[in-house]
Order: structure tokens, then C-alpha cells, then sequence
């Protein structure tokens, strides 16, 4: 497989859409903009926007600024206009920030640099606004912990148009498809309507308190991938480079230790869901051992994911494999 083949591989995989240079996504009109400002729609709708489109060029940017990080948290701004109810993230940059396992802590340089950055892309044409922030959740899934909602919180309040994207660059190697999240956080003393159970993800023991407490003080937005042939060239650039990072390492070995924390996790899961559902049986105890299933369920189902990654690393490593080391044959 050549670097063409899987670039078109990761493009097929997380759905990135190709649309024509002239198209209305790419161009930023200062009075329509200006307009949404200053009417701002979404102080009366807090579901007002719905989805965010990313450029596959931001979309690489935020990978492999994420992959970079490690198992520490980094983090970045996303720069782009609004578009009706449809935010469009057109480049990032990623910020110097201190990061550590559980959070990221932007300090004054960091504040410093955005500003000088933000300027400074005025000034070579670059029209696009500071829209909202990434930053990496290496491991544990696509959410917002406490901290997380707390800062977009503060951001929504005092910088709209604001989004949070949130990338797991563990899983993305794990999975071989971006795992990302856009969010948006709820005002102050709201209270969603009750939408029903989402999209079952696997949460860390360790982290489904933070993920409970918070889940319902915002909304998850839909996310797609956009280029066009004028991206080529740096997408290109890009790509040499993500490629060979990818080439040269192995999903097992780099994720060793988070494959372990995944059986480790399982192994407690599967515990609670055990005595669980021996402590309901009887009369009288239908809703507690329905619970137990549930539980039980939700274990099966990170089972079936943590086995499928590791069959995927597997088979990578075939292929590596039979490309490099089984040519004289």
C-alpha cells in the first residue's frame, strides 16, 4: 500500500467529501458574519447550531497534533465562520500549553501566542475567527469532564460562536478512523428535554463519575469532513508525514499499555455487573436484574471493541510484514 492508497484509505474511512474551489463553504463574507454577531441566534435557541464541518486539512492537524502529545492532553484553537446553524472549521493551530493526564492548563504565553497568532493570520488575509478549542482525551473517549465544561462554559459566556472538539488520538490508532466530538454546553440553570439514550461509548471506571455528573450540561454536534483540490498540496505535505509516523510503529506496541487498562477495566466491569445481578435475583427484583443485563451488555459490547482493535493491529502488522520482509519471495 503506497501513501496514496492510504490517504484515499483514511479519506474513505472518516467520510471527507470532496467539494468544488468555488464553493460558498470557502468563502467568508464579512457583513453576513457581522450580521449573526450581532443578532445572535443562539441566545434564544441553545440548540441553534447543529452540526460542524471540518476541513481534512484541520482534521489532520488536530490528529497528529494529538498523536504527538502522547498519553498527555494537548490542546488548540480552531479557526473559522459561521454558516447558519452550521459551524465550519477551516484551519487549527495548536497552542503551548503545560498538559498533564487529566486536564490541560492554558497559561498567560499560551493567551499571548493565540493573540499574536490570531493577528498575524489577519494581516497575510486569513479572515477566519477563532471559533473554538481541541484538545485531546488520550484513551478514555470523546466527552467533557467537569473542567472541560466549566471552560466552554466561560468561553460560550464571554467569546460566542464557541465550540469544543474533543480528540482520542489512542483510539483513532486503535480503531483506524478519527474518533472525535464536537460539543456545546447548555446556559446556566437549562434543563434539556430528556432525548432518550445516545450512542453507547466505552468510559473508563475511572472516569464514568466526571462523564455522569456532567453528561447532561451539553449536546453533542454532528460532525463532517470537507476538501478540495486547493488543500492538495498541503494535504500532501501532511500526509508524507502522518504516513510514515504511522508505518513505522505498531498500534500493539504503542498502545500496549492501554490495551492492558482495557482488560484491566473490563475485569472490574464485568465484576460489578456480576454481583450485581446476583444480588437482584428473586422476587421482586425484575428492574434491578434488567439492570444487571444492561451492564453486562455494555461489557460485551467494549469487549467486542477492545478484541477488534487488537485483530486490526494484527492484521497491520501482517501486511507491514509481507511488504518488508517477504519480497524475495
Amino acid at each position: 500500500m503506497d501513501s496514496g492508497t492510504a490517504r484515499a484509505s483514511f479519506e474513505l474511512a472518516n467520510a471527507v467529501k470532496s467539494v468544488p474551489c468555488v464553493d460558498s463553504i470557502f468563502h467568508y463574507n464579512h457583513a453576513e458574519q457581522q450580521k449573526l454577531l450581532s443578532t445572535k441566534p443562539w441566545e434564544k435557541d441553545p440548540h441553534y447550531f447543529k452540526e460542524v464541518k471540518v476541513s481534512a486539512l484541520a482534521l489532520l492537524k488536530m490528529v497528529m497534533h494529538a498523536r504527538s502529545g502522547g498519553r498527555l492532553e494537548v490542546m488548540g484553537l480552531l479557526l473559522g465562520k459561521i454558516d447558519g446553524p452550521v459551524m465550519v472549521v477551516m484551519d487549527v493551530f495548536a497552542l503551548p500549553v503545560e498538559g498533564t493526564e487529566t486536564r490541560v492548563n492554558p497559561q498567560a504565553a499560551a493567551y499571548e501566542y493565540m493573540s499574536t497568532y490570531i493577528e498575524a493570520a489577519k494581516q497575510v488575509g486569513r479572515l477566519e475567527n477563532a471559533i473554538g478549542w481541541y484538545h485531546s482525551h488520550p484513551g478514555y473517549g470523546c466527552w467533557l469532564s467537569g473542567i472541560d465544561v466549566n471552560t466552554q462554559m466561560l468561553n460560550q459566556q464571554f467569546q460566542e460562536p464557541w465550540a469544543a472538539i474533543v480528540v482520542d488520538p489512542i483510539r483513532t490508532m486503535s480503531a483506524g478512523r478519527v474518533n472525535i466530538g464536537a460539543f456545546r454546553t447548555y446556559p446556566k440553570g437549562y434543563k434539556p428535554a430528556d432525548e432518550g439514550p445516545s450512542e453507547y461509548q466505552t468510559i473508563p471506571l475511572e472516569k464514568i463519575e466526571d462523564f455522569g455528573v456532567h453528561c447532561k450540561q451539553y449536546y453533542s454536534l454532528d460532525v463532517s469532513y470537507f476538501k478540495s483540490s486547493l488543500d492538495s498540496q498541503l494535504l500532501d505535505l501532511l500526509w508524507n508525514k502522518y504516513w510514515v509516523n504511522t508505518l513505522s510503529s505498531c498500534s500493539l506496541l504503542t498502545n500496549a499499555d492501554y490495551t492492558t487498562q482495557q482488560i484491566s477495566d473490563l475485569a472490574l466491569k464485568l465484576d460489578r455487573a456480576e454481583s450485581h445481578v446476583g444480588s437482584s435475583t428473586g422476587f421482586g427484583k425484575g428492574s434491578d436484574s434488567r439492570k444487571g443485563e444492561s451492564r453486562l451488555s455494555k461489557a460485551a459490547q467494549d469487549c467486542s471493541k477492545a478484541t477488534i482493535e487488537v485483530v486490526h493491529g494484527l492484521m497491520g502488522q501482517v501486511v507491514k510484514d509481507r511488504l518488508f520482509n517477504a519480497t524475495g519471495h
